[in-house]
């Protein structure tokens, strides 16, 4: 597959998954080419073509967790919600102290996985860890901040254990 069929067959749902994810609709846009900029960049690193569609939505959340980690530096603290709907922008700033809240190991790994994008083995190297130790921190980290935001913004897991819903962030603070 090329960059341009991966566009054809992907880029609707893509997009409205990344729209889903950002609310804003310039956002979406600028993560959606993101997004398409490495898949072409990167399609000659896509080791199974059964896999392309999980490929392309990874390379889109990660995205996302990036917009987030650079945004988040400058989300307050703490908001006032005006109303139950006012929830945009909640999440990140809950993301952010999340993370924060993570023991230092995990927040590393997690930081040099998802947010400086290297490989676990990678990061096993920068961290003096065996590749299962890193991907062990991985699993717990994100079990926490699943944990977390469950708990936190009231999303719910759904049969695989994925985060589902939308956020409610009162209860947060």
């Amino acid at each position: 597959m090329n960059t341009q069929e991966i566009h054809q067959k992907y880029g609707d749902p893509l997009y409205f998954f990344i729209l889903k994810r950002v609310r804003d609709e310039a956002v979406a846009h600028d993560v959606f080419q993101n997004t398409f900029v490495k898949i072409h960049n990167n399609l000659d690193q896509l080791k199974d073509p059964q896999k392309v569609r999980s490929w392309v939505f990874q390379i889109a959340r990660n995205e996302i967790i990036d917009l987030v980690a650079s945004e988040s530096k400058f989300v307050p603290q703490k908001r006032e919600l005006k109303d139950k709907s006012d929830t945009q922008g909640m999440s990140p700033c809950c993301f952010n102290r999340f993370m924060e809240e993570l023991p230092k190991n995990y927040k590393q790994t997690l930081q040099l996985v998802y947010v400086q994008g290297k490989k676990q083995q990678e990061a096993a190297e920068v961290l003096g860890l065996s590749l299962a130790n890193v991907k062990a921190h991985i699993r717990r980290a994100k079990e926490l901040l699943k944990t977390r935001f469950v708990t936190c913004c009231q999303y719910q897991l759904d049969a695989s254990g994925k985060l589902v819903g939308e956020p409610d962030c009162a209860h947060c603070g």
